[in-house]
């Protein structure tokens, strides 16, 4: 009978009981990725847009993508166990200083655990306030965002700024950590230089491709390949154990899982260290990157990772591409600027006026028009204008985010016992 019963479950969990609920395959997807390369190619060729499919802008991508999803990822583990995680921003904000400030005297890889630590301590002082104190999870978020603002800049001045420190002779400001090692990166071999041939030639979908997968093998950092190994330990971990059927069993029904012998508490304590430790890492990642702690250097990615979680529907794979979505376009606007966003004017046109023809199949006449007239629009403004506002380069990633989740609002569903106050012993 705990058999059935644990099946059972599993399939509320995993939506595979809900009628009219569809899930991806992998064929589906692999069509999906392949569309979306001939999509590509064909408007680099119309456009001569090289850097839409270039190998440096895939790795610059991939780089702008890894705190994001890291982001994304922590914020997954907290609320799939019920407790939402708006602190995100504060935890990578203490993940970039501890990797800072260990990693001027130790290295980078020290620097990245030194992260790990110091996100896990800022979910832990979340875990304390809204599991065991019942603090509004919110409100609390928010309060580790400011704290962990205030401790990184006091202790800045402290360690880093300090008048004859040894981090002030190596470098060290109120603003900035000492300058540590770089982090060691991979390339697969042979790989490069007969890619970048090919790349040269600018065949369609050929060079195209060669781009793309040089781009995404050359140079990596193996802190990139540790982030990528942490989302498929993920999906095993919280969708093919019993451990991660009794966290997701949280953030669905608390009060049917304690009466099952779950200790709920634990779960939750569990996965929102978890998810501090994860978002301490994306904050070394940026740390690491860049060499040093400098104040701000967050940026708000933290917020861009509670994006990622809910466009990519609270699933590590959704999470993945979500961000992979926003790193393409944040290295877009930092390295080709306002002709190649001009060019994606005439993608997006083409995106719209293809989801206008969807919606009017399905006999949805209304989102239809509005698709269309947008789609329309922006077939003129493309063909009129050579460029496009700086500041609407700027703000492509943002836009982009949104728009994502604006498409994808009507197909989410969230934990239903997400944000929700848990007391032991409330069913009873």
């Amino acid at each position: 009978m705990s058999t059935t019963f644990t099946a059972a479950v599993s399939n509320a969990l995993s939506g595979k009981n809900k009628p009219g609920r569809r899930k991806l395959s992998y064929p589906v997807v692999l069509l999906i990725i392949a569309g979306a390369v001939l999509l590509l190619s064909a408007l680099r060729a119309i456009t001569g847009a090289h850097d839409l499919t270039s190998s440096g802008q895939y790795g610059s991508a991939l780089a702008a993508a890894v705190p994001i999803g890291l982001a994304g990822l922590a914020g997954l583990w907290s609320e799939r166990a019920g407790v939402v995680n708006i602190g995100l921003e504060g935890m990578m904000m203490l993940g970039t200083f501890c990797a800072g400030w260990i990693g001027w005297q130790h290295g980078p890889w020290a620097a990245a655990l030194a992260g790990v630590i110091g996100g896990a301590l800022g979910g832990l002082v979340h875990a304390v306030a809204t599991v065991t104190f019942g603090v509004d999870q919110i409100i609390s978020g928010v309060a580790m965002n400011i704290l962990a603002l205030g401790v990184t800049q006091y202790l800045a001045k402290l360690w880093f700024g300090a008048e004859g420190s040894a981090a002030q002779q190596a470098g060290g400001n109120d603003k900035q950590s000492p300058v540590m090692d770089n982090m060691p990166d991979f390339s697969v071999p042979g790989l490069s230089g007969w890619l970048g041939d090919i790349e040269k030639h600018h065949w369609f979908v050929v060079s195209d491709v060669a781009g793309m997968v040089r781009g995404l093998t050359t140079g990596v950092s193996w802190l990139t390949i540790v982030a990528g190994l942490l989302f498929v330990l993920t999906f095993y971990v919280l969708w093919r154990s019993a451990f991660g059927l009794r966290l997701r069993s949280c953030g669905e029904s608390p009060v049917a899982a304690e009466s099952l012998g779950v200790n709920v508490y634990t779960y939750k304590y569990a996965a929102v260290v978890v998810s501090g430790a994860l978002a301490g890492l994306g904050g070394a990642f940026l740390a690491i990157g860049t060499h040093m702690y400098s104040d701000g250097q967050t940026a708000g990615r933290g917020y861009i990772g509670l994006a990622t979680m809910i466009s990519g529907n609270w699933r590590p794979g959704g999470v993945a591409m979500s961000a992979g979505l926003f790193g393409f376009m944040d290295s877009l606007q930092l390295r080709a600027g306002g002709p190649t966003v001009h060019a994606l004017l005439l993608l997006l046109a083409v995106l719209l006026i293809g989801f206008a023809a969807w919606r009017l199949k399905a006999g949805k006449v209304q989102a239809a028009v509005i698709a269309g007239v947008i789609g329309a629009l922006l077939v003129v403004w493309y063909v009129t204008t050579d460029t496009v506002p700086l500041e609407l380069v700027v703000a492509t990633p943002y836009l982009a985010t949104l728009l994502v989740l604006s498409v994808s609002s009507q197909r989410l569903r969230m934990p239903k016992a997400n944000g929700k106050p848990y007391r032991k012993g409330q069913g009873k």
